[in-house]
C-alpha cells in the first residue's frame, strides 16, 4: 500500500518539480524534490516524537557507506562539555572518523546528547529544512486528497482536531467544516449502520463526512473498508470527503483503509510561549486572573515533558479543559474567591488526575496561579528568576505581544524543578529515539537468522544459565523468585536447542531471542518478574544480588540491616514488621502506622538500605537541624505509575515516608520528589 502512495507522489512530482533538458541536472531536480516532498508528507502523518528519527533513518540510508570504527580512551573534554558535539575530537581520530561514527561516541560518552547530535548529524547531511517538520496546514492535506481517498486524523492526547481553529486555518476551517456540508458521528456499539447511511448520502450530495474514534469500532472496520473500496470517481460526488479519526491501535494501524489514506497528526504545540499563543488566538481573553489560568493551563501540558518527575501519569489536558474554565471565571469576573468555581476548577482538571500524588501537584500548581496577588501585585512572578509574571492589565493585542516576547524555550524553574531535571529529560528522550529505531529494524532476530546472530543468542544464553545461585532458595518470599527462576532456566535452555536445531524456533521462543538480541528483558520473563526498567545485564545483576541477599539470611540468620528493594513484594515484608510490633505491645494492627528516623537507634523497627532520593539530593547537615517535614512517595521504579492489583496494592506505589526538609513542602512537591527502590540502570 505503501508503494501505491509512492507512486501516487512520483507522478504528482513529475509535473510540478523544476524542469531541465539535461538529463543530469532533471535527475536531480527530481530526487531532490521526491525526497523532500516524501518527508514532508510522512512528518504529517509523524507524531512530534518520531519525526527526527524518521530525518535520521532517510539520511542514513541515503548516504550510509561505511561501517564502525572502534575508538580509544580519553575523551573527557567531550564529557565535560555542555555542547559535546561542538567539541573537535583529538588528533588523529578527528581525521579518521566521519560523522556517523562521531556520532556513535557521542552516544557511547554523553547519551543525554544524543538527540542534538541526531539533529546536527541531519542538517549536515541533507539541510536544515528537514529537520524543521513543516506546520500542520489541513487545507494542503485536502488538497492532497479526492472523494475516493480518505483523511485520517491520527489522534494524540491532549488535541482535538475537530475543534481546533488555529489563526492560520481558522478561515478555511469555518468555511468548509461548520454548517449543513459537515456531519460526524463518534463511532461505537450500533452506531455502524447510521455511519454507512450518512457516507452513502454525502458521496451523492457532495458533502462531508467524519467518522470519530475509529479505534472504539474495530468490528466494524472491514465494513468501511469494503465501503471504501466501492468509492469510485463514477460513483462519487467530486466534492464528497470522509475523514476518519483514530488513536494509534494495532487492531487498526494494518487496515488497508488508513494504509490508503491521508494520514494527519495534530498535537498540541510544545513550549509555554506557543502554548500560551495558542491559546490567546483560539479564543479573545484578556483580563490578568485568565492570563494567570491560561499560563497554569500551558505548564501543566509542559510537565509531561519530564516524564514521572513530571507527572506520574501522564494526563491529556487539551483546550476543552481550559476554556470551560475560562468561560466560568468570565461569568464570576475575577471573583478568585468564588467557591463554585474553584469546584468546578478541581472537578474539571482534578477529574482527569487519577493519582493522589499527582492531585496533590495539581493543587499546589494551581495555589501559585489563581489568588489575589494574580489581580492586586504589579508584575506578580510566575518563576523565581521573575522572567514570567503577568503582563499589565491592557487591551487583547497587548497581550498578544506580550506572549510573543516570552522565551521560546523555558528554563525548568518556572515549573518549580532542579536545572538537572534537563538531563533526566534528554536520557529519556534518546532511550526513546533508540527504542523506536530498533522497532524500524524489526526488533531484534528471527528465525533462520544469520550463523553470526546464532553464536551471540548462544552465548548470550548459555551465559545467563551458568551464573551462580540459580539453584533451589527462600520458600514464602522465595517461591516468586524460584518461578521467576524457572521461568528463565526453561526458556533459555529451549532456546540453546532451538539453535542447535534440536527444537522447532517458535513465535514464544523467537520473542525471547529477539529481546535478548537487543539487550531487553523478554516479555515472558517480565510477567513473572518483580517491576523493573533496568536493561537486560542489569537485570540479572540485580536479580542474582536478590537471590544471594535471601540465600544469606536462610543460611544464617535475619540480617541486621534489611535490603528493602531486594523483596519482590516489598508490601508483604512491611506487613510484617508492623505484626511484630503489635504483637509484642498487644496492639491491633489497624491502629499502626510508621514512623521514620535517619541514622539513630530505635528500640523498635527495622533497619533499611537501598533506596534512592530522585529529584532531590540528601543533606546531612542541614537536615538534622530541619522541623519541616515532606511527605514522601516511595515507588519501586522511577516510572512511579502503577496499577491496583489483586492483593489490593499498587505494582509500582510501595509507602509514603516522612522526610525532614528544608524550605516549605510544596517547593519540594512541585519537583517531584520521591523516593525510588532501584535505577533504570
Amino acid at each position: 500500500m505503501f508503494f501505491v502512495c509512492l507512486k501516487r507522489l512520483m507522478l504528482w512530482l513529475l509535473f510540478i518539480s523544476n524542469k531541465s533538458k539535461i538529463l543530469e541536472k532533471r535527475l536531480r531536480y527530481l530526487i531532490d524534490h521526491f525526497t523532500y516532498s516524501l518527508y514532508c508528507n510522512v512528518c504529517r502523518s509523524l507524531f512530534e516524537k518520531d519525526k527526527l528519527l524518521f530525518s535520521f533513518l532517510l539520511c542514513f540510508y541515503l548516504l550510509h557507506r561505511e561501517a564502525f570504527i572502534k575508538c580509544p580512551e580519553d575523551f573527557k573534554p567531550i564529557y565535560d562539555s555542555n555542547e559535546p558535539c561542538n567539541i573537535s575530537l583529538p588528533s588523529p581520530w578527528c581525521e579518521q572518523l566521519n560523522d556517523l561514527q562521531k556520532m556513535i561516541l557521542i552516544r557511547c560518552l554523553r547519551p543525554d546528547k544524543i538527540v542534538p547530535a541526531v539533529i546536527e548529524y541531519v542538517t549536515g547531511k541533507l539541510g536544515k529544512m528537514f529537520v524543521q517538520p513543516p506546520p500542520f496546514d489541513l487545507s494542503k492535506s485536502y488538497l492532497d486528497s479526492n472523494s475516493t481517498i480518505p483523511l485520517v486524523f491520527v489522534l494524540s492526547p491532549g488535541a482535538d482536531p475537530m475543534a481546533s481553529r488555529s489563526y492560520s486555518t481558522k478561515g478555511w476551517y469555518d468555511k468548509n467544516m461548520d454548517g449543513a456540508k459537515f456531519q460526524s458521528i463518534s463511532l461505537g456499539q450500533g452506531q455502524g449502520p447510521i455511519a454507512a447511511k450518512m457516507i452513502s448520502t454525502a458521496r451523492q450530495e457532495g458533502t462531508w463526512v467524519c467518522l470519530q474514534n475509529c479505534h472504539l469500532a474495530v468490528s466494524w472496520m472491514p465494513t468501511l473498508e469494503k465501503i471504501c473500496e466501492d468509492l469510485s470517481p463514477a460513483t462519487c460526488h467530486p466534492d464528497f470527503r470522509l475523514w476518519l479519526t483514530s488513536y494509534p491501535s494495532s487492531k487498526v494501524k494494518h487496515m488497508t483503509i488508513l494504509q490508503n489514506g491521508v494520514k494527519m497528526t495534530n498535537e498540541p504545540p510544545t513550549g509555554l510561549r506557543l502554548n500560551l499563543l495558542q491559546s490567546y488566538l483560539s479564543d479573545p481573553i484578556w483580563e490578568k486572573l485568565l492570563y494567570g489560568l491560561c499560563f497554569f493551563h500551558a505548564l501543566v501540558q509542559e510537565r509531561t515533558k519530564f516524564g514521572p518527575l513530571g507527572w506520574n501519569i501522564p494526563y491529556g489536558f487539551n483546550e476543552s479543559d481550559l476554556r470551560i474554565n475560562l468561560v466560568a471565571e468570565f461569568l464570576h469576573h475575577n471573583n478568585f474567591k468564588c467557591m463554585s468555581f474553584l469546584f468546578l476548577f478541581k472537578c474539571n482538571y482534578g477529574g482527569r488526575v487519577t493519582d493522589d500524588w499527582d492531585r496533590r501537584l495539581l493543587m499546589t500548581i494551581l495555589a501559585d496561579f489563581y489568588n489575589k496577588n494574580i489581580i492586586e501585585k504589579h508584575r506578580y512572578p510566575f518563576s523565581p528568576s521573575g522572567d514570567y509574571y503577568t503582563p499589565p492589565k491592557s487591551i487583547y493585542e497587548d497581550y498578544i505581544e506580550f506572549i510573543k516576547e516570552l522565551p521560546f524555550s523555558q528554563h525548568p524553574e518556572v515549573f518549580g524543578l532542579h536545572e538537572n531535571v534537563d538531563i533526566s529529560k534528554d536520557l529519556q528522550q534518546t532511550k526513546l529515539l533508540f527504542e523506536s529505531l530498533l522497532l524500524t529494524q524489526g526488533g531484534g532476530a528471527k528465525g533462520g537468522g544469520s550463523s553470526g546472530s546464532d553464536n551471540t543468542l548462544y552465548d548470550i544464553a548459555n551465559d545467563i544459565l551458568t551464573k551462580e545461585s540459580m539453584n533451589t532458595v527462600l520458600v514464602q518470599e522465595m517461591e516468586r523468585y524460584n518461578t521467576l527462576c524457572s521461568t528463565i532456566r526453561i526458556s533459555l535452555q529451549s532456546l540453546l536447542k532451538a539453535i542447535k536445531g534440536l527444537v522447532v524456533m517458535d513465535a514464544e521462543l523467537e520473542a525471547v531471542a529477539g529481546s535478548l538480541i537487543v539487550g531487553k528483558v523478554p516479555e515472558k520473563w517480565a510477567k513473572r518478574s518483580y517491576p523493573s526498567l533496568k536493561p537486560l545485564g542489569s537485570y540479572i545483576t540485580d536479580f542474582l544480588s536478590r537471590l544471594k541477599f535471601l540465600q544469606e539470611w536462610y543460611n544464617t540468620c535475619k540480617p541486621n540491616v534489611f535490603w528493602l528493594s531486594g523483596f519482590f513484594f516489598t508490601q508483604a515484608f512491611l506487613t510484617g514488621a508492623m505484626q511484630n510490633y503489635a504483637r509484642k505491645y498487644h496492639i491491633p494492627i489497624d491502629l499502626l502506622s510508621f514512623d521514620f528516623e535517619s541514622e539513630t537507634s530505635p528500640e523498635d523497627g527495622v533497619y533499611i538500605t537501598g533506596l534512592f532520593l530522585d529529584g532531590a539530593r540528601w543533606d546531612k547537615r542541614s537536615i538534622s537541624q530541619s522541623q519541616n517535614l515532606y511527605i514522601c512517595p516511595l515507588y519501586k521504579t522511577s516510572e512511579r505509575k502503577g496499577t491496583l492489583s489483586t492483593t489490593g496494592h499498587s505494582t509500582n506505589f510501595v509507602i509514603s515516608m516522612m522526610l525532614p526538609i528544608e524550605g516549605r513542602p510544596e517547593h519540594w512537591i512541585k519537583r517531584g520528589v520521591a523516593m525510588l527502590c532501584q535505577l533504570d540502570d
